[in-house]
């Protein structure tokens, strides 16, 4: 057998244990400076040390082991954690894409999994543009968006003021002060005072973006392109999402041209995270 979690607990739990024991979990950060992310079932909470000291054994990089908690809650979206071994200390500098992030799973939220979905965006980009990302987090779209495409600048905005902080430092780790602000506020409030629209708009917010629709359109330049994130049944995945944003643009007396559509995570059973494509004018 493979040298995987569940072969390292053999011996340490019952077959029937080991069986219940995830398959996957999150590992963020770097070479000796990571932290792991795991969900443990109920049944096994007793033995979660355990896991946690087998889970370290194979990935010599993890520093920390976290347990989910609670499932995510609130404005911001953050999720509960405890830790079941190793450092406290869970700050950690996770790399992708050509790029470092500073980052604390703890008090912001960062999906290592998305990074391809990043990349999706920022190959859509030919020509310098000017983006907007709302609820932009620790700043992984802006920065590499900005990373990867010279001549494009990015403006972030976030209401979690710890993300906030991570992103400004991210900015300065990426050597892109010149190319992305962060503002740290309800986009509600902080999009009206920037006077201008953009080229580009992201909106990475799948729970809830829809109801920030009304101040999101407007931002996008005529002809310019919003990527909408939704929650969607996969048998109709965009559908609903377009719907949404037409009649938002309706409103302004605007029209959207599907460019297309991606499902970018699995959520659930039949549900998927996905993001739409349109041309606004």
């Amino acid at each position: 057998m493979k040298n995987t979690l569940k072969a390292n607990l053999i011996g340490k739990l019952s077959d029937e244990l080991i069986e219940l024991v995830p398959s996957s979990f999150d590992i963020l950060g770097s070479k000796g400076d990571a932290v792991a992310i795991i969900e443990i079932p109920e049944e096994l909470e007793s033995y979660e040390t355990i896991i946690a000291e087998a889970l370290m054994h194979v990935h010599k990089n993890v520093k920390s082991v976290l347990a989910k908690s609670s499932e995510r809650y609130g404005e911001l979206r953050l999720r509960d954690y405890r830790l079941i071994n190793g450092d406290p200390n869970t700050e950690i500098i996770h790399k992708e894409s050509g790029c470092r992030f500073k980052l604390d799973p703890r008090v912001t939220y960062f999906s290592a999994r998305e990074s391809s979905e990043r990349e999706r965006i920022c190959e859509q980009i030919t020509d310098p543009e000017d983006v907007l990302v709302m609820f932009s987090g620790i700043g992984p779209f802006p920065i590499c968006i900005a990373k990867h495409n010279p001549g494009t600048t990015c403006t972030a905005i976030e209401l979690n003021e710890d993300a906030h902080r991570y992103c400004l430092e991210n900015i300065k780790l990426n050597k892109l002060q010149d190319r992305v602000t962060a503002l740290q506020g309800d986009v509600r409030e902080v999009c009206p005072t920037l006077g201008k629209q953009f080229d580009r708009v992201l909106t990475p917010l799948p729970k809830g973006a829809h109801l920030f629709l009304d101040i999101t359109v407007p931002m996008v330049k005529s002809g310019g392109v919003l990527h909408f994130y939704h929650w969607a049944p996969d048998d109709d995945p965009y559908s609903d999402a377009v719907k949404l944003v037409e009649e938002a643009a309706s409103e302004y007396d605007r029209t959207c041209e599907f460019l297309g559509g991606v499902r970018v995570a699995k959520y659930s059973p039949g549900v998927s995270k996905i993001r739409v494509d349109l041309r606004i004018d």
